[in-house]
């Protein structure tokens, strides 16, 4: 079990790594470099890429196209097999290009591991690279060092660490060496301690390492990455079953043609050349690479919609989240520190917006004062870009600049007219900051800091302008305003003042007696505009948000209140109660808890675990390293693109360029809409396939001639079939595809009542086909075979052609849509017939597809027989409509 480092004190933990506050020297140093090895994350065996891509070909559907391509060589049809193959190699790159790019995220991670650091050998201080560090060195920390290993602090000057990568909190956590916490004390709390990955935003500090490499926390986020397995989407496992149950189709009827072909004593040959013309029919050519075009398309709109995917086979995965576990800062909020509430002495004031503060009149000039004390007592700095304020410095401070600024305080001149001469910087001990400035001809001391230590330190108050003695019941009346503040979620500070006279030096007890009370200040990253729409959203198409962060439960729950993730009778679970639950437990619970707070990278995991076990689809959102685990093992993981680090992003399944949780909203309904739109363009393929499947099947049984060949069968499937499909796959959202409840990924592909509908839909194809083809045949069979084929073959590609206009919508009649809302699909039809009319009517190309020119009067009569299609379906949209409403 691994030490609980900051639970020890200095001494103990030196002790333990047996160094001391002078450092190893260099010949320890160097044996236990050899004994323990380099201060490095490690990486497990990689697949080679050669793998990598030959693990494409392992589809079924694949395995398929390709016995087809060698069964069109053994034909001598060189242009299909060429066809085929391009589309088997086209969609075995780009499913490598995927996993390859997958693999790169612990890559991400090594990047963020410091490169050199400072350390203390043989008692002198000198620079080297932060790999050969080992347990026990003594390394020292200035502002902008990135923290090269896990440390214990021995010392800590107004030092303050951005641990967001590893926790995922943006405000730097004060960091000081003297503390001691308990063993369970989560990791964004373990004040005395410093991590791998982490960067010194404030002051400097002196620690002893006590992990290195893969020990520490950064190293336990690395193994966690690479131990989480990745999983088939729902869309992958539904496309392999699909392929599996073609090919055993495939091979079944051509068992059964087979064998009825020598039971009627026809010829060997004509046996073989109707077997491969059925198994070509069972197999959609196109389906794998119109299934990945929908995808690819799907990721360009959703691009537009500041949605980035990674993967592919992701893009519709959304459809069918039923769980969004989000992170709460830059994520549901705007991860920038806001002053929200101000307390003076008789009036609690609202502000609303940074940008936007409605403040009462009356009030003007005491709020201006105190804001300009709390701009003079700050050390943070504000830098115009892109008409919005960006803070240089610590975010609170920051915050309180952008106050004043809003108040019409200009904060650069304000300093210029009021310079400090003199200072005592915040201290995790003391709790607050003083300054002195020049003020009016004589000096001002700027006193904020927490609450209690300011009003302790204050006898007076400003009240209306005037100067009042704080008695009991003020006090309380100012305690219980922090209470209310507190209660919020609000980060607390009091600004208090007091007039002096100009000296060259000060005193601390002289600075801070008898200071003047002006008011409480209370901040906090307030939600996006957007994320409560967003939230209800979700609501409304069936799918449940839950808040996962590194910040404390009462913080945690009072945003996600706001944004309305947390309701009455819902339960909040911190860290430590996670640590005492295993995942059984968990799986109890998990259903009714809506905040986690206070987790570590283990504990996300295990909420996502527990989920997934409760047959949830989950969406996991994140932006920091300790993100990544989570986010890997999420059906999909979204990552945010601007705040997020690289490995988030590495990991993620999807990034969102806007790190706007309402983007998310937009990304289901587009996966939603991908995924309904591959089901029609895998429906439409497959009625195709079983109308020239029962076409095939039913003459050979009544001992027609056959009536379409292998290479008529390939025309249509993959080149008429395929721009009625394509345009499928950019048909607008159904009006209803956000209030629908999340589709159930275990659901078949293909339904029962789905399998009768493309039968009858086959059925009626086929037999209308044959029907034309035996009337034009003749009896017995004195009729133009040629002029035959031609009608057969026609009047397939027309049915299919009228069939794609009907898969335009599950449920709304074809007569109800415009007929423009999808203007690729009327490009689709055209080019599909022109591309018809090229092959039946030039010459060149009737011996290779054994076709025939017709008259205008067959042409009438195939429009009017195929255009039957139209009638079945919306007969059977009639009924499911009256089976809904029902």
């Amino acid at each position: 079990m691994e030490k609980a480092w900051h639970s020890l004190t200095i001494d103990e933990a030196l002790e333990i790594v047996a160094s001391s506050r002078h450092g190893l020297s260099q010949a320890e140093a160097e044996a236990r470099l050899k004994v323990y090895g380099f201060n490095e994350i490690k990486e497990v065996r990689k697949r080679h890429p050669v793998f990598l891509f030959l693990n494409q070909f392992k589809s079924v559907l694949i395995l398929i196209l390709m016995v087809a391509a060698l069964i069109s060589l053994a034909l001598g049809d060189l242009a299909d097999t060429g066809v085929i193959m391009f589309i088997v190699f086209m969609n075995a790159v780009l499913g490598f290009y995927q996993e390859y790019k997958a693999e790169q995220a612990v890559e991400a991670l090594k990047k963020m591991a410091a490169p050199q650091a400072t350390v203390v050998r043989d008692g002198e201080k000198r620079k080297m690279y932060a790999r050969e560090l080992v347990v026990g060195d003594v390394v020292l920390l200035e502002a902008g060092d990135r923290v090269p290993a896990d440390v214990r602090l021995i010392e800590a000057v107004n030092l303050r660490v951005d641990e967001s990568a590893l926790t995922g909190e943006s405000v730097p956590v004060v960091k000081y060496a003297s503390v001691l916490l308990g063993e369970d004390t989560p990791l964004g709390s373990r004040a005395n301690m410093a991590y791998m990955g982490t960067v010194v935003a404030r002051g400097r500090g002196v620690g002893v390492v006590v992990a290195t490499g893969m020990n520490t926390e950064f190293g336990r986020v690395a193994a966690l990455v690479q131990t989480v397995k990745e999983e088939e989407t729902p869309l992958q496992r539904r496309m392999g079953e699909l392929g599996g149950k073609l090919g055993l189709a495939a091979v079944l009827a051509c068992g059964i043609i087979f064998l009825a072909g020598l039971m009627r004593g026809i010829e060997i040959l004509k046996i073989f050349l109707a077997s491969v013309s059925l198994a070509v029919a069972v197999v959609p050519e196109g389906l794998p690479a119109i299934v990945t075009i929908t995808l690819a398309l799907g990721v360009q709109r959703m691009a537009r919609r500041n949605a980035i995917i990674r993967k592919l086979p992701s893009v519709e995965t959304l459809g069918c989240a039923t769980v969004i576990c989000s992170d709460k800062t830059g994520t549901i909020t705007k991860n920038e520190m806001t002053v929200r509430e101000v307390y003076i002495p008789h009036q609690m004031i609202s502000l609303t917006s940074r940008e936007n503060a409605a403040l009462d009149e009356g009030r003007n000039q005491h709020l201006r004062f105190l804001f300009e004390v709390a701009a003079l007592c700050n050390d943070a700095e504000l830098k115009r870009e892109g008409g919005r304020w960006k803070i240089i410095g610590d975010p609170t401070e920051g915050a309180l600049l952008v106050a004043a600024e809003n108040l019409g305080i200009r904060v650069d001149d304000l300093r210029e007219k009021h310079p400090r001469i003199f200072e005592i910087p915040f201290e995790s001990e003391r709790k607050r900051m003083d300054t002195v400035n020049l003020w009016n001809g004589g000096a001002i001391v700027c006193v904020k800091g927490a609450p209690e230590v300011v009003l302790g330190l204050s006898s007076m108050m400003l009240v209306d302008g005037a100067l009042r003695e704080i008695g009991d019941e003020e006090r309380e009346r100012i305690l219980d305003g922090n209470r209310r503040m507190a209660e919020r979620a609000l980060r607390v500070l009091a600004v208090a003042y007091k007039e002096v006279e100009v000296k060259d030096a000060y005193v601390e007890k002289e600075v801070e007696e008898g200071l003047v009370f002006l008011g409480l200040v209370g901040m906090m990253d307030p939600p996006r505009d957007e994320a409560k729409s967003a939230v209800e959203k979700c609501k409304s198409a069936g799918i449940k948000v839950v808040m996962i962060t590194g910040d404390n439960e009462l913080t945690a729950r009072a945003i996600a209140s706001e944004v309305g993730i947390f309701e009455e009778n819902d339960l909040s679970m911190t860290g430590t109660e996670l640590e005492k639950i295993d995942v059984n437990e968990l799986e109890k619970v998990v259903e009714k808890v809506r905040v986690y707070a206070r987790v570590s990278p283990e504990h996300k995991l295990k909420i996502v675990s527990a989920l997934k076990r409760r047959g949830h689809v989950v969406a996991m959102t994140g932006d920091g390293v300790n993100d990544a685990p989570a986010l890997k093992k999420a059906d999909i993981g979204v990552a945010m693109g601007v705040t997020g680090t690289d490995v988030a992003k590495e990991t993620a399944d999807m990034v969102l360029s806007d790190d706007n949780f309402a983007t998310i909203v937009s990304a289901v309904e587009e996966g939603r809409t991908i995924y309904s739109n591959i089901k029609k363009t895998v429906y439409y393929l497959l009625a195709s396939n079983i109308g020239e499947l029962l076409t095939i099947f039913i003459a050979m049984m009544i001992g027609l001639p056959l009536p379409l060949t292998a290479a008529q069968i390939l025309w249509i499937n993959l080149v008429t079939d395929s721009f009625p499909a394509l345009a499928l796959a950019v048909e607008p959202p159904e009006e209803d595809v956000m209030r629908r409840p999340p589709r159930d990924p275990k659901a078949p592909f293909i339904g029962r009542g789905s399998i009768l509908e493309l039968l009858g839909c086959g059925l009626v194809m086929s037999c209308v086909t044959l029907l034309l083809y035996s009337m034009e045949l003749g009896t017995p069979f004195s009729g133009n075979y040629e002029r035959a084929k031609a009608i057969a073959f026609i009047t397939l590609i027309l049915f299919q052609i009228f069939n794609a206009a009907n898969y335009r919508s599950e449920y709304k009649s074809l007569f109800q849509m415009h007929p423009f809302s999808n203007k690729y699909f009327i490009l689709s039809i055209a080019i599909a017939f022109a591309l018809q009319l090229v092959v039946v009517y030039v010459p060149a190309l009737q011996p290779m597809f054994e076709t025939y020119p017709i008259t205008a009067l067959d042409w009438m009569f195939i429009i009017a027989a195929s255009s039957s299609i139209i009638a079945f379906y919306e007969a059977k949209k009639v009924y499911q409509r009256r089976k809904r409403r029902s």
